[in-house]
């Protein structure tokens, strides 16, 4: 017997005021369960979601309603459950539970669905996405999207048009023999490799030993980085200078582009205790979510990597979604290479940037963490995959508030959220009220044409 949830009366009212999304969908007991098959594989091939099968609207031309409406019982869903049974044996992928609720009518079906690592197909033998509140038929190109996009097939294997010598007598290829395995020969080592294939070199072949994979590849193997000279919203009035671009095969790209983005960060200050201060990020992080994105971006896609250096945070954002069942959510603790050539071969040559296979977002966590800094922020994009690294330390808004009083003055609401981070005036004047609550901070004497601020009260013992 499946298991049997009581639902509340608050919680049942919380349910029935939620709206249908990309991650939720209410369907009503007479839907055919070929027809829900569809809903199914369309959350199962995008980012999962949950559907609540005995809960309706109701046709009501004035406002929009949700009703329960629920089976009689267990007996009476067994078309669904055998549909979910067909669709995921072994149960890994999908959960189901009953839901009863006092004063309502029956049961209603809780199915959950998790991202998938295969392409999951509804019972009309066809694959479904979710967009929005919708699902819709994939077929043709956005079949072989999905495909890209779940890492069932991936790009580094394609053949590419050019001859194999630009990979079996690179300089870089040359330098990692010499390195690596100096009694082999170049080409026969890419063969056994799978590298080469009918004399043409492979997606991987290029941009890990071409000398120049981006005149082979274009818009797909560069790392482009841009500073915008502001904390808001990437605009081109903020831009400052040129994107700069990064190239070479993909062990130089990684270390340059490190390289040059902390040059630019160390060139911007922020307020901190002391004053202004040079901005500061943890290099061996900032190393591994660049490589993290080099690695494991999808190739299919006609994009580079981009940086974004803001005034208060960076931005890494690789083109491609999430492969396999990984999700932003999920990231820190499962494994899915969706370039599995690429990660094996990178971590051959001397100094490799993946020193630990698969731990690269764990080991930036952890530096982070021991820094006292906020961790990343992960973020699925509807083609791309986004990690935001922002200025802030763990400390309290208070402590930071007080740490900065120790070195200056006064300080200004102003100042407070530009140390803090907080954006509303009023969040940070609420600060201030606990401080001077808790007895640490007064407010400073008015002075005509200076903004308000505030100062520590100084203890008898510090006046001695």
């Amino acid at each position: 017997m499946i298991g049997v949830v009581k639902v509340s009366s608050q919680d049942l009212s919380t349910v029935l005021a939620r709206q249908e999304s990309h991650f939720l969908d209410f369907k009503g007991k007479e839907i055919k369960p070929a027809r829900l098959s569809k809903t199914v594989s369309a959350f199962a091939n995008a980012s999962g979601g949950e559907i609540i099968v005995g809960i309706e609207e109701v046709s009501d031309p004035h406002k929009r309603a949700l009703v329960w409406n629920g089976f009689e019982n267990q007996e009476a869903a067994n078309g669904f459950l055998q549909m979910i049974h067909g669709l995921d044996p072994v149960g890994s992928n999908f959960s189901v539970e009953f839901w009863e609720a006092e004063g309502e009518n029956g049961l209603t079906l809780h199915i959950q669905i998790e991202k998938t690592q295969s392409v999951i197909t509804g019972t009309d033998g066809n694959a479904y996405v979710r967009k929005g509140a919708q699902s819709i038929k994939v077929t043709g190109d956005a079949l072989d999207r999905l495909r890209f996009d779940k890492g069932l097939v991936s790009y580094e294997d394609e053949l590419v048009n050019s001859n194999h010598d630009l990979v079996s007598n690179s300089d870089t290829i040359i330098e990692f023999m010499l390195d690596m395995v100096p009694t082999g020969e170049p080409y026969d080592w890419l063969m056994k490799q799978s590298l080469i294939s009918d004399d043409r070199p492979n997606v991987a072949a290029i941009l890990l030993f071409a000398d120049s994979p981006q005149a082979i590849l274009p818009k797909r193997s560069a790392i482009k980085i841009l500073r915008y000279q502001t904390k808001d919203d990437a605009e081109r009035d903020y831009l400052v200078g040129d994107p700069e671009t990064i190239e070479g095969p993909l062990y130089t790209l990684i270390y340059e582009a490190v390289a040059r983005v902390r040059e630019i960060i160390e060139g911007i200050e922020k307020l901190g205790p002391k004053g202004m201060e040079k901005v500061e990020y943890p290099e061996e992080a900032l190393h591994e979510l660049v490589t993290n994105a080099v690695l494991h971006r999808d190739y299919s896609i006609a994009a580079d990597v981009q940086i974004r250096i803001f005034d208060n945070r960076v931005e890494i954002e690789s083109p491609g979604k999430l492969p396999g069942h990984v999700t932003s959510d999920n990231i820190a603790k499962t494994q899915f290479a969706r370039n599995p050539r690429i990660v094996r071969l990178i971590n051959k040559f001397k100094n490799p940037p993946n020193k630990d296979v698969g731990e690269g977002i764990n080991t930036a966590l952890e530096v982070m963490e021991k820094l006292r800094l906020k961790n990343p922020i992960f973020e699925e994009k509807e083609a791309g995959f986004l990690v935001t690294l922002k200025h802030e330390s763990l400390a309290s808004p208070e402590q930071m508030v007080l740490d900065y009083l120790k070195s200056n003055p006064q300080i200004t609401n102003q100042q407070a959220r530009e140390l803090t981070g907080i954006k509303s005036e009023n969040t940070m004047k609420n600060v201030f009220y606990r401080l001077r609550e808790a007895g640490e901070i007064e407010q400073t004497p008015k002075v005509k044409g200076k903004k308000h601020s505030w100062r520590r009260i100084v203890s008898d013992s510090e006046n001695h």
